[in-house]
């Protein structure tokens, strides 16, 4: 299940508003089924191509060590409820018991059906990534996170959610300020409307055989964990 806003608003968002999404800076449910579809092959989602780059590209630096045999990669929205669930409720699992030990690697892409704010976010994230900061700043965002559209992830607090993690504010208030990373998040979005995504989060996981299991919504790490010790087998 979904809330409300994300899905009203968000082709236009993603489509028209990433572009311009730092003019004007101011200061700088139901269990859901599993899929296995294939990720070798190139197969037609409507007129999209899917391939291995839909999955692993335009995304976060590697989390984890870039040899592991399985890849989780999560398309999420720094907004989304659900996928603050995930990231408070079954990330650290994962990240203990696969991630830590070598097993999986993770990606995180963007996916922006929530609000500007949402857009914006993605921004701080990237050009934290420049400087090495990635993944701090994305876990300063969803451990600020208050809800959808009422301010949390506003310009303001984004500055300060940068300086908490020791970042060089020039570079990084001018990467922001120019949306260096517009294009990035463009083609993000556009991978998981390609994949056929219309929710956050979603979750593809991408064994060493590159077949992909798709799992929707926030699942338990039970689920997670299922799907990885049967790709860790092959």
């Amino acid at each position: 299940m979904i809330h409300g806003p994300s899905l009203a608003i968000g082709a236009t968002i993603a489509s028209i508003v990433i572009i311009i999404a730092f003019i004007g800076f101011d200061g700088i449910s139901n269990e859901a089924e599993l899929v296995i579809e294939p990720a070798s092959t190139i197969q037609e989602f409507g007129p999209a191509k899917i391939t291995m780059e839909t999955f692993l590209a335009n995304g976060s630096p590697i989390l984890g060590d870039p040899n592991a045999p399985v890849t989780l990669v999560e398309f999420g929205d720094y907004q989304c409820h659900f996928c603050n669930v995930f990231f408070h409720s079954t990330e650290d699992d994962i990240l203990k018991n696969y991630v830590e030990t070598g097993k999986v690697k993770m990606i995180f892409k963007d996916y922006n059906i929530i609000g500007p704010d949402s857009i914006r976010a993605s921004h701080g994230a990237h050009c934290a990534n420049d400087q090495g900061l990635f993944w701090e700043y994305h876990n300063i965002l969803y451990s600020n996170w208050t809800g959808e559209n009422n301010g949390w992830a506003s310009s303001e607090n984004l500055v300060k959610f940068a300086q908490e993690i020791d970042s060089d504010m020039d570079k990084w208030s001018e990467c922001v300020t120019n949306g260096y990373h517009s294009q990035k998040i463009l083609a993000s979005n556009e991978d998981a409307k390609n994949l056929g995504i219309t929710e956050t989060p979603a979750f593809f996981v991408i064994g060493p055989d590159d077949k992909t299991t798709r799992i929707f919504g926030t699942q338990p790490f039970e689920a997670f964990e299922k799907i990885f010790e049967i790709e860790l087998k092959k």
